[in-house]
């Protein structure tokens, strides 16, 4: 499993001794369960350190000291900073696979339904965000690298058609196409036939740069060539249209899972929430950039250098289906059960890249 890390300039975890990384890992164990503060009584009673109080508590001052704890307020125990979360993610958590019971549920979830790819991943979303008890999210694949696999164009009214793109592992995109009069009904089949001859099998990409050269001296009737002729003089526009990421190119599970979280009982918190949710292209390109790199990517609080992000923790996993890909994951407080949400997250990425090639195969 390749995970991407942001890179912070502060003390690393090859700086804590034994005791300080098991009194470290027991206050975010702690934290994470309960959402309170950690207390060297209570750790002593819970972990069985094999130390009293009085030194759990000299070894949080020195954590502290060294910036992996913090205290709230004045009286409290301590509580794990982004730093501290990033030593636990690298180095003290094992990652295991999900329970067969909550791989089951997955499986069952992801898998019922519709098999198109934006009906796979809104499902992938809902499913891991119930499951963890975080906010799922989805990003639909790039599609420069996808294969055209059918054209259809479909007459809308006298003067508007509609250009219907199946692509690989079952995407696919409209394009409207304006056109200068009626065309008869013989024309467009005519130059459907011949989009589907000459386009079908190339990637998106290819027919973007070459699309008026493959076009060119074709030879079908008149009224065909006069609506060949908007696809060698608008292509360009036409085809960059069907790959622009849109809005419903990220997909959300339900905000409402998140809200329970106590970190969202402040109207501050919720307000930060709500933006984040609202802020769709925002998330597109913080998501685009984690499919670009692949792998598992986890960004934790001010790593994000988007204040928008810095309550928040972010895991992904990349998903594939031939050149297609994306990503699935969730968005959460810092304040998260890393294992759990980690393992259960790659699982997921797994089941829909197996679910979108078995996709691509019917296809096929």
């Amino acid at each position: 499993m390749s995970v991407v890390v942001a890179i912070f300039e502060v003390m690393t975890h090859a700086e804590l001794n034994e005791r300080e990384r098991r009194v470290l890992e027991a206050v975010i164990q702690t934290y994470v369960e309960t959402a309170q503060p950690a207390g060297s009584r209570s750790l002593a009673q819970k972990f069985g350190l094999g130390v009293s109080p009085a030194t759990i508590r000299n070894t949080m001052s020195d954590l502290e000291e060294k910036g992996y704890l913090y205290h709230p307020h004045a009286s409290a125990g301590r509580v794990p900073t982004d730093v501290a979360y990033r030593v636990y993610v690298d180095s003290l958590i094992p990652v295991r696979p999900p329970g067969a019971t909550e791989a089951r549920r997955l499986t069952a979830q992801i898998t019922t339904g519709g098999s198109a790819v934006e009906a796979i991943l809104r499902r992938a979303a809902q499913s891991l965000g119930v499951i963890t008890q975080e906010l799922g999210i989805a990003l639909g694949p790039r599609l420069d690298n996808a294969v055209l696999e059918r054209v259809e164009l479909i007459r809308l009214s006298s003067e508007r058609l509609l250009l219907a793109l199946t692509l690989s592992a079952g995407a696919v995109r409209t394009i409207f196409v304006d056109v200068r009069g009626e065309i008869a009904d013989a024309a467009i089949s005519e130059v459907t036939r011949v989009l589907n001859e000459r386009l079908s099998g190339l990637t998106m990409r290819q027919i973007r740069a070459s699309l008026g050269e493959r076009l060119r001296d074709v030879g079908p009737t008149r009224e065909a060539t006069e609506l060949l002729n908007i696809f060698v003089e608008e292509g360009d526009q036409l085809f960059e249209a069907a790959l622009e990421p849109d809005m419903d190119a990220v997909l959300l599970g339900q905000a409402s899972v998140l809200a329970e979280q106590p970190e969202f009982a402040s109207v501050d918190n919720m307000r930060k929430l709500v933006a984040l949710t609202e802020t769709r292209e925002k998330l597109g390109e913080l998501l685009r950039r984690r499919s670009d790199a692949g792998g598992v990517s986890i960004t934790i609080g001010n790593e994000h250098n988007d204040p928008k992000l810095a309550s928040f923790t972010v895991v992904t996993a990349s998903y594939h289906a031939g050149p297609l890909s994306g990503v699935i994951g969730v968005i959460g407080p810092t304040r998260m059960s890393y294992d759990k949400v980690i393992s259960l997250v790659t699982h997921t990425s797994e089941l829909v890249t197996d679910l979108l090639k078995d996709t691509s195969r019917s296809h096929g």
